[in-house]
């Protein structure tokens, strides 16, 4: 037998044992019940084989095996909604440095729009901030590689490198009549998690730009810090706007912080063990004073499960735009050859039971976000939302609930004409907050179920 031959025989060899491993997945144990959709899958099956081992007989030129199953993994995983990729070791290396929040890029939240990669928004202060990379853009090349139907975790690795390099990437933005190309020396893209700083008038105002390891060490540094003043804290504003989520437990941990009792978050999947719900436990230390919170279209995940949490509990004011409206749990799940798969395994409801998947979390008081125009095209840079995704869960609400929804929000538009705040103020939401908590015993007559704390 000739070497090509017991090449391709191996190869047929090791198709069949993978056809053998995913049939077995289809079987409850009990061969003498095999039902007809048990037989479909098998004959499904045997056509992934036969297409892998047709390729591997005739393609012109020699394949890795590996590297084929690599990739129809990658296509089959990356169909079934946005959020699902199967990452090979050194992506999955990549992911695991990312959750710990220090890494060199460029710092930009991506996603994927009609298949190409789309900027959701860039973190702020690292090159891709600095250098005008808005929400929106289209990345269309990165070098000189076109990124059309490239998987979101081989662009990220594309952009991630050694700081101090430099890397093209090019973008088309609505307005401009022709792709701009941007040159960007990449940075250590450490994320500062918690940042902080005393208002007037005795208000503290706490950042969260991302919810990591440490986030709920230093949020509470942050926020023993800001109690421990001469003055007691007067009321506090939590800063959610462009956080686009990270750690579900830490997330859990803030609403904690605040709520003494009750429902934080629920998630429900196909499985027992994704039928979870995080309860609030009893603070030793309480904090008796009113909360706003802001968000904005790039507030995901985690920051719409703590928006979602404070506003149910009546705990918080929510101030901003409707949030970007990703309501479903991916779970990390490690493979024997240091791959991964991060699947979307279960939906988050809030504690009232609402779904935010789809419609993100609708504010108490809408504030639009001061944004600039780009001085060359006059466009205003719009966020990317879950709704506007190729395959992403679509909310179970019908369209009656949601006229009401959008009914409510010009309700609320109209409702607070008595909130003034100064004109051509730079961070309109912020000084919204701050009007709202100056003046909490008025406004709390309006919002009768907001509570100073809960207890």
């Amino acid at each position: 037998m000739s070497k090509r031959s017991l090449l391709i025989r191996k190869s047929t060899i090791c198709i069949f044992v993978i056809v053998i491993i995913a049939f077995s997945l289809f079987i409850d144990g009990n061969s003498d019940k095999l039902s007809a959709t048990t037989q479909k899958n098998y004959e499904t099956l045997k056509i992934f084989s036969d297409v892998l081992t047709i390729i591997q007989k005739n393609y012109v030129e020699e394949i890795d095996l590996k590297n084929l199953v690599y990739n129809a993994i990658k296509g089959m995983v990356a169909n079934l909604d946005p959020h699902s990729s199967f990452m090979p070791p050194d992506m999955y290396k990549e992911l695991q440095v990312e959750t710990k929040g220090s890494f060199g890029g460029l710092g930009i939240e991506i996603t994927m729009k009609d298949g190409i990669l789309t900027v959701v928004t860039p973190i702020e202060d690292t090159p891709a901030d600095r250098s005008g990379i808005k929400p929106g853009d289209r990345i269309i090349k990165i070098e000189n590689e076109f990124t059309r139907d490239m998987t979101l975790m081989d662009a990220v690795k594309k952009m991630r490198g050694k700081p101090g390099t430099s890397i093209k990437i090019t973008i088309i933005r609505e307005g401009l009549k022709e792709p701009k190309e941007y040159s960007l020396v990449r940075d250590v893209i450490k994320i500062k998690s918690v940042k902080y700083k005393l208002l007037d008038d005795g208000f503290g105002y706490i950042r969260l730009a991302q919810f990591q390891e440490d986030t709920t060490r230093e949020f509470k540094r942050a926020l023993k810090d800001l109690e421990s003043g001469k003055q007691p804290l007067k009321g506090l504003i939590i800063d959610l706007r462009r956080d686009p989520g990270g750690l579900l437990d830490q997330a859990v941990n803030i609403c904690d912080e605040f709520l003494d009792s009750g429902l934080i978050v629920s998630t429900e999947g196909r499985i027992e063990n994704q039928l979870m719900k995080f309860y609030a436990k009893k603070n030793q230390e309480r904090h008796d004073y009113p909360m706003v919170v802001l968000v904005n279209g790039g507030s995901a995940s985690g920051s719409e499960i703590v928006a979602g949490a404070l506003q149910d509990h009546g705990r918080a004011v929510i101030v901003g735009t409707q949030t970007f409206g990703k309501g479903t749990v991916q779970t990390i799940i490690p493979l024997d050859d240091g791959s991964g798969l991060r699947l979307t395994t279960a939906k988050y409801f809030t504690p009232n039971h609402r779904s935010i998947q789809e419609k993100g979390i609708t504010p108490d008081i809408i504030v639009e976000d001061k944004v600039t125009a780009d001085p060359s095209t006059g466009e205003k840079p719009q966020f990317i939302r879950e709704k506007d995704l190729v395959n992403h869960f679509k909310s179970a609400e019908n369209k009656k609930v949601e006229k009401e929804k959008e009914k409510q929000t010009q309700q609320q538009k109209e409702k607070y004409p008595s909130i003034k705040i100064k004109s051509g103020a730079e961070d309109p939401p912020l000084e919204t907050a701050i009007q709202i908590l100056k003046n909490w015993e008025t406004f709390r007559k309006e919002f009768k179920h907001i509570s100073v704390a809960q207890g």
